[in-house]
């Protein structure tokens, strides 16, 4: 997009912008929660709609002049339900931490009992870590994954679910590189009487595609936000059975909020249409297939993937093997344009500032037309780099071939 005012107004952020744009350009993006919008999504993020204040729903506002916020509203929750098969949709949430927030909210007391994921195991800060509010609002216990397999053990979950008697339970991951059983989750839902929550941001994108089992079906709450694997802007949704409806939009406003950001609205809207094309699901079958190749050859390099592998469009690996830290790792991987964050593994010894683990994924460098074979080149120099850790002048080198290899390809 033209920035032309932007740079006679305020030249210093403008040039920031443009920064930006050339490291986005230059640098293999391997974060699972970023990736590239469309111009179509872009524009109407930063279209006139930001303008407009429209407290309460579509035909059900509290200011004046919405009858185009209205439609825009209604056509994104209208493509929402149907790209998801949900009864009810709500576009209104500002991102996926608020969302999970009007969740729990809208179906539980506060002080009730909450059942999530741990943080260090794969789950999210709002799934009821410590330090999250979603833990000072509620009783918060948190299950784990099995200790050998690193994987979701759904008997041990039921097991720790009948002796803590939660009253709602979220299942869904941030850095768990296998499929969820949705099912599974709901059965151990009803064994206790609780509320099931799916949080799907990450996998969004995936599941719209038949690239991963939907919850729709099972979860009585599904949240994600609109960007990561669904390539949408930064934003969420809230799907819901039909008999969760009224409780779930009081809880979004007015409960936690004042009013929407219509352009946001307005770019899910686009970004759903987008999402129900096949060339969408093309994508996200590239996805899976890219993040599966990245894990055998890093594999074969020796590196040490949490559960061996992958299923969906991240991976999360163990450094300790190659006798480095996870930020040691990312720091150095970023000096030469490969981007990833370091991340804690299950059950990792090391704090999270400094942990073991490294965290990466594929929607980015997909939406830029990377393929199989690309991925082989990628975990070629992931391995240079961590073999040539200490080599300042060969890190140089590979970072400006990495350049020259994004410039290969055109950024959406």
């Amino acid at each position: 997009m033209e920035l032309t005012s932007l740079k006679k107004s305020d030249n210093k952020i403008y040039n920031l912008i443009q920064n930006e744009l050339e490291r986005q350009r230059k640098s293999i993006r391997l974060i699972p929660s970023e990736n590239y919008v469309s111009k179509a999504v872009l524009e109407a993020t930063g279209s006139i709609l930001t303008n407009k204040y429209s407290e309460g729903y579509a035909r059900k506002r509290y200011y004046e002049g919405q009858e185009y916020i209205d439609q825009i509203e209604e056509i994104a929750c209208e493509r929402a339900c149907k790209l998801f098969g949900a009864d009810h949709a709500n576009i209104q949430p500002y991102s996926g931490s608020p969302a999970n927030l009007a969740a729990y909210c809208a179906l539980i007391l506060p002080g009730e009992k909450i059942m999530g994921m741990n943080l260090f195991h794969g789950g999210h800060l709002t799934h009821g870590f410590k330090v999250s509010f979603t833990s000072k609002f509620f009783e918060s216990v948190q299950y784990k994954v099995n200790e050998k397999t690193k994987l979701l053990d759904y008997e041990e979950i039921a097991k720790f679910a009948k002796l803590e008697k939660p009253k709602l339970i979220v299942c869904g991951a941030t850095a768990y590189p296998r499929l969820i059983d949705f099912k599974k989750f709901r059965e151990i839902a009803d064994s206790v009487g609780a509320y099931l929550v799916a949080d799907i941001a990450h996998i969004a994108g995936l599941i719209v595609a038949g690239e991963h089992p939907s919850p729709i079906p099972y979860a009585d709450v599904v949240t994600t936000t609109t960007h990561k694997t669904l390539r949408g802007p930064r934003g969420a949704m809230i799907l819901c059975k039909a008999e969760q409806a009224e409780k779930i939009d009081r809880a979004v406003f007015p409960g936690l909020q004042g009013g929407p950001h219509n352009h946001t609205t307005a770019a899910i809207a686009v970004a759903l249409k987008e999402a129900s094309s096949l060339d969408f699901r093309k994508y996200a079958k590239q996805i899976v297939k890219n993040a599966k190749i990245l894990a055998k050859e890093l594999e074969n390099y020796g590196f040490d993937l949490i559960t061996g592998g992958t299923d969906n469009h991240l991976l999360l690996i163990d450094m300790s093997s190659k006798k480095i830290t996870g930020k040691e790792a990312a720091k150095t991987l970023a000096r030469a344009n490969i981007i990833c964050n370091f991340n804690t593994i299950p059950f990792d010894k090391r704090s999270p500032f400094d942990p073991s683990g490294i965290r990466l994924g594929t929607p980015a460098i997909t939406s830029r037309g990377m393929k199989e074979e690309e991925m082989k080149k990628i975990a070629f120099w992931m391995n240079e780099i961590v073999e040539n850790i200490k080599n300042d002048k060969k890190i140089k080198e590979i970072g400006r071939e990495v350049e020259k290899f994004c410039l290969q390809y055109s950024m959406p």
